[in-house]
């Protein structure tokens, strides 16, 4: 008898600590009893969402959206950060080496570049790092059945260019101009060498999906300043806050074309990209009902004209204050004329004083 109630005490003693754990623990475990051992793929995930927390994501429901593709020239001294160390120096290694090798060992999905240009993130578009490895001659090994790419054969140091989708938008649930990265796209700069007047071929790699490695980067140090070496931010912080700079190439337009379709010159595609940009901060400014003036459609000077009637009319309006306008009858200044006022002797003004009772 006193067996039985030893049994049955530890049974519901069992229960009661399965039961307590959190629900995701517990389905974790749960599912770890009836299959196999999940992939590290979704471990991995879930582990790092958890332990480094991305921000909000872009609602779907916004009112008011713009797409925008840049490329990334890392030669430039802002994007740097994304290129530096070319090869790894100890636990330091460069964006494209961290996101190889997020890729190579199944924790990150990467999606075929289409010719078109855009962005795929459906089953049928995944690419596989053997497909990646054998279609841009990437030398690799295979041991036990897993793939092993050397530090010297990634070919971190051609990776010297970006293409990233960002999407700026009006959130109307907190009145907040945001601007997030959606996709990241890597390229390689080949067939260009000191020996050679060819400029370099552009082989873009693959799409990222931003969301699916943000947590990965949240782990990855970035040296920020040439004055301060500390590695005091992290890639996802650096995309996050757009420390980077890039030259739009497309938009999302209902003929799908990229500026260079239309853009026959240099200097018309440079103009068209100032103008985008200047749209952006136009909207972002008739929504808060400031005024909207096109730049892009003025000249210099009266550019210059405007300028001056804004910086009259706002020192003007500035506690009252008059200005030193020339009247046009007396040639005088408007504070000339006062001073003349003040001086002239006024008329007597007869006061009534309350006297104490």
């Amino acid at each position: 008898m006193k067996r039985i109630l030893i049994i049955i005490t530890a049974t519901l003693l069992t229960g009661s600590i399965t039961y307590a754990q959190p629900a995701k623990r517990r389905t974790a475990a749960t599912t770890n009893t009836t299959t196999t051992t999940p992939t590290a793929t979704k471990q991995g995930h879930d582990r790092a969402s958890l332990q480094f927390p991305t921000s909000a994501a872009m609602p779907e429901d916004v009112v008011w959206k713009r797409d925008i593709y840049r490329q990334l020239d890392l030669m430039n001294d802002k994007n740097a950060p994304m290129y530096y160390p070319v090869e790894p120096i100890g636990k330091q290694v460069n964006l494209f080496t961290y996101l190889f090798r997020l890729i190579q060992t199944g924790r990150v999905t990467a999606y075929t570049y289409k010719l078109d240009g855009n962005e795929s993130f459906e089953e049928k578009d995944k690419l596989s790092i053997k497909d990646l490895l054998e279609r841009y001659n990437i030398y690799y090994e295979e041991k036990d059945g897993k793939i092993v790419v050397a530090d010297a054969d990634v070919p971190s140091a051609e990776a010297t260019r970006y293409y990233i989708k960002e999407s700026v938008y009006l959130d109307q649930r907190t009145g907040t101009f945001s601007t997030k990265v959606t996709a990241l796209c890597p390229i390689l700069m080949r067939g260009a060498d000191e020996f050679s007047t060819d400029a370099a071929t552009p082989y873009p790699l693959f799409w990222l999906k931003y969301d699916d490695i943000a947590p990965w980067l949240a782990k990855l140090p970035m040296m920020g300043s040439n004055l301060n070496n500390v590695s005091n931010l992290t890639a996802d912080d650096y995309f996050t806050l757009n420390r980077y700079e890039g030259k739009i190439y497309k938009t999302n337009n209902l003929q799908g074309k990229v500026l260079a379709n239309y853009c026959e010159t240099d200097s018309a595609l440079k103009k068209e990209q100032l103008k985008i940009e200047k749209q952006i901060v136009d909207f972002e400014e008739g929504v808060w009902g400031h005024e909207i003036i096109d730049s892009t459609k003025l000249d210099s000077i009266t550019l210059a004209k405007m300028a001056a009637e804004k910086t009259e009319k706002k020192s003007s309006s500035i506690w009252g204050r008059r200005t030193k306008t020339p009247s046009a009858s007396t040639g005088k200044s408007a504070t000339d004329t006062k001073k003349d006022k003040d001086s002239a002797p006024a008329a007597a003004r007869v006061s009534a004083r309350r006297q104490r009772r």
